[in-house]
């Protein structure tokens, strides 16, 4: 259970409740999993803990994390100056519980393995006790830095944990749906994740053979890829890379944001339904005898993907071209490249930047690719905050169709929500504090902050505070459109992928898969 409270000045509280949401077959949201995740790690000790004969630091037992997991609270605080009286300081808290049993607790602390968050280190996922040593994998410190940095956390222990050489990992951040929380796998959105397991430096070709594809090092930071083989011969045929199918489910599981491994065999199976790879080469790994075949052999032949080490996959023609890697791919210089994008339909001289956003942010794909270089440029909370307030907006949508604004729970619940992306990015001084109108802000800032103990007039003020926080949605999309979007289509990086698109702008607004219900009215 996820209970969320607020108070504003000196106020009492007011609580609402709800139940973490889950998916379809009971999984909990990635989202909320991750911020339960990251809240536990802010309330442990992450001490040195002895496992066999050494001390290792940051980490913590099993006993420890279900304790603190069966009543975690999480208080996020503002000061800002009063826009009616500047002198007079007001403080604004946002505070989240989280409540469960000790068998709850366990199975989610259980999920954070499974993702690849958390990892045990004398005993294994099915053989845990109360002494039982975890730390965070990369995977997990990273996602707590994205947590860390939104809701301006410095406290010492998780200060050490982040500037820690642990601290290494830079996640691939996967596309999903709001409503169902699936993964998004749309050609060229599997073709984008395709080039970071590809390698954004190039082939990771291990240089010997004999090397063990268990090396937990091979995945070590994001950016390189899938550990390769280079040379591969199998039936008299040459592969140029080829990898083992349990080294791609690693290299997916620790360095992109998926929380499951039946997630990443849905996207090797995209991999392989776009013919960016193929099986080559199966052992039966119970008699141990091989069984080959070609990749023309395995063209027309079942998407399935076999995640063992046994199982050997090559990168295929087009698995090549898509990551840059066939020769001539690389011919034309940065000049041309540049040069060229101007013709590609959506870079036309008389399409306005307005509608390039518009259609990035209606596109998982380039969505995908655009918060990648806004996270290089260090501006990607403007799409974060963009991105959150269509999810916020979504919500209050639903409610309102529902009738869900006549229960006070589900009003509480949302002005929770409301007040924890206020704090996290509008407020003076918040950790994410975005660029926007002064009036604007002050005029958020006042509502704000005379919001509770009003509770017979709380769907008023939340109908006001959607409309503000649209309105700031609206000035942080000229923002993005006028300063990140020209940069963003003139990068080399992107520039071959961008003019793969057929980008008619006209188009945008027939796809689904956009996360904006303001964009139209932002232009």
């Amino acid at each position: 259970m996820v209970g969320s409270l607020f108070t504003m000045k000196s106020t009492k509280h007011q609580p609402s409740t709800r139940l973490m949401r889950t998916t379809d077959d009971s999984k909990p949201f990635a989202k909320d999993m991750k911020e339960l995740f990251a809240t536990l790690m802010v309330s442990l000790k992450l001490g040195p803990n002895r496992v066999r004969l050494s001390k290792i630091d940051h980490t913590f037992t099993i006993d420890e994390a279900s304790i603190n997991l069966g009543s975690l609270k999480f208080t996020q605080s503002a000061r800002m100056p009063d826009p009616k009286n500047p002198n007079r300081i007001i403080t604004t808290t946002s505070t989240t519980t989280f409540s469960m049993g000790r068998e709850m607790a366990r199975s989610i602390l259980v999920d954070f393995m499974l993702a690849r968050l958390v990892e045990p280190l004398n005993g294994t996922i099915t053989h845990l006790s109360k002494g039982t040593v975890c730390q965070m994998t990369p995977k997990g410190i990273a996602t707590l830095q994205i947590f860390c940095n939104r809701n301006g956390i410095t406290a010492p222990h998780v200060v050490r944990v982040l500037q820690s050489p642990r601290n290494r990992m830079t996640l691939l951040t996967l596309e999903r749906a709001i409503d169902t929380d699936k993964v998004l796998i749309d050609r060229q959105t599997i073709e984008v994740i395709f080039r970071r397991f590809a390698g954004a430096e190039g082939p990771n070709v291990r240089p010997t053979s004999s090397e063990s594809d268990n090396n937990k090092g091979d995945n070590n930071n994001g950016v390189t890829g899938v550990k390769l083989s280079r040379d591969t011969r199998v039936n008299g045929k040459r592969y140029a890379y080829t990898f083992n199918g349990k080294s791609a489910l690693d290299w997916l599981m620790d360095c992109c944001t998926v929380i499951d491994d039946r997630e990443t065999t849905l996207i090797c199976e995209q991999f392989i339904a776009h013919g960016l790879v193929a099986l080559i080469q199966h052992y039966d790994k119970s008699q141990f005898e091989k069984s080959s075949s070609t990749i023309a052999d395995v063209g027309s032949s079942s998407s399935q993907f076999d995640s063992s080490r046994y199982s050997v996959y090559a990168f295929t023609s087009r698995g090549l071209k898509v990551c840059g890697w066939t020769s001539g791919s690389h011919k034309n210089s940065e000049d041309e490249k540049a040069s060229s994008v101007v013709g590609v339909p959506v870079c036309g001289a008389d399409v306005s930047n307005k509608a390039r956003l518009d259609y990035i942010l209606a596109d998982p794909s380039l969505r995908l690719l655009f918060r990648e270089f806004l996270c290089a440029s260090f501006c990607e909370e403007n799409l974060s905050f963009y991105c959150d307030v269509s999810e916020f907006i979504n919500r209050y949508t639903r409610l309102q169709h529902s009738k869900g604004l006549e229960h006070m729970p589900k009003v509480q619940e949302t002005l929770a929500a409301a007040y924890s992306l206020y704090n996290a990015f509008l407020a003076p001084g918040s950790p994410c504090e975005l660029n926007i109108d002064h009036t604007l802000r002050n005029n958020l800032a006042s509502k704000m902050t005379n919001i509770s103990g009003d509770e017979k007039n709380f769907v008023t003020h939340l109908a006001e505070v959607v409309n503000l926080f649209e309105l700031a949605q609206g000035s942080v999309f000229k923002l993005m459109a006028s300063d990140s979007v020209p940069k963003f289509f003139r990068t080399p990086k992107y520039m071959a992928v961008l003019q793969e698109h057929e980008l008619d702008p006209a188009d945008s607004s027939s796809r689904s898969s956009s996360p904006s219900t303001a964009s139209k009215s932002t232009v």
